[in-house]
């Protein structure tokens, strides 16, 4: 490992009884990359994610984060699951919810600390939320819902990002919002998205890994209409490269 590698994945197998989830997967993540991790439904992206964190046990091959097995480093690690769903009237604020980061780092039956409190109003205004922090959580749009989810990941101040579909039933304007506090966090953490957006993907990201159980690519953001379709396993068109957005049509 060199002193910049934060991920590595080595041969990765995930088995579901008779289901293979991933197969071979070799992955390096360098420190300040902002990775975009596409392909289709049930390619294994989700289940990518858990192997880093350390959540989902590979069958066989090798994880490390942080030169470390990933039990050992979760409290660097942030991590944002696909938007969960909950009571909207639960009677939670937004400061309420950004606390529940600080769990780990408190323990069971000790109260928070001015430690907690000032990290927690920290992450609050690194995404925007500042002002919010005594709304409830359900009443917010869900753009800002994701935000303080960011917050929540961001208070165990991690040194890596995850997020699975961050901007899942996030209409279109809080998605830009959205992609712009990322590209804001990039530049003290190493990021990484799984996302069906292959165009903000394309804009956003530095570096594109195309899976479907497989990792048919892993590099740049200049993809091929060929790894594409091998990616989905349809049809694909490219429409554009750099900063003009990709764009996928399924035909199936």
């Amino acid at each position: 490992m060199n002193e910049t590698e934060i991920v590595r994945l080595t041969d990765i197998q995930v088995n579901y009884g008779d289901t293979i989830a991933l197969e071979g997967v070799t992955l390096s993540v360098q420190e300040h990359d902002f990775l975009g991790i596409i392909g289709p439904n049930g390619g294994g992206k989700s289940t990518l994610l858990k192997v880093i964190l350390g959540i989902e046990k590979p069958s066989s091959g090798s994880v490390s984060v942080f030169g470390k097995p990933p039990e050992q480093v979760r409290s660097r690690i942030g991590y944002v699951s696909q938007r969960p769903s909950f009571d909207r009237d639960f009677p939670a604020s937004v400061w309420d919810v950004v606390m529940m980061g600080r769990y780990g780092k408190v323990g069971t039956f000790r109260r928070y600390s001015q430690e907690d409190r000032l990290e927690v109003e920290k992450a609050l205004v690194r995404v925007g939320m500042q002002d919010y922090r005594n709304r409830q959580i359900g009443k917010l749009s869900g753009g800002q819902q994701q935000r303080v989810f960011v917050a929540r990941a961001l208070v165990v101040e991690p040194k890596l990002l995850l997020l699975d579909e961050p901007t899942a039933s996030v209409d279109s304007t809080m998605q830009a919002e959205f992609y712009d506090l990322l590209d804001e966090l990039k530049a003290n953490l190493t990021i990484i998205m799984v996302s069906h957006d292959i165009g903000a993907v394309s804009i956003y990201v530095n570096k594109i890994a195309c899976l479907n159980r497989q990792l048919y690519y892993h590099g740049t953001k200049e993809i091929t209409p060929e790894i594409l379709e091998a990616t989905y396993k349809c049809p694909v068109q490219l429409i554009a490269h750099g900063t003009v957005p990709h764009r996928v049509l399924k035909e199936h």
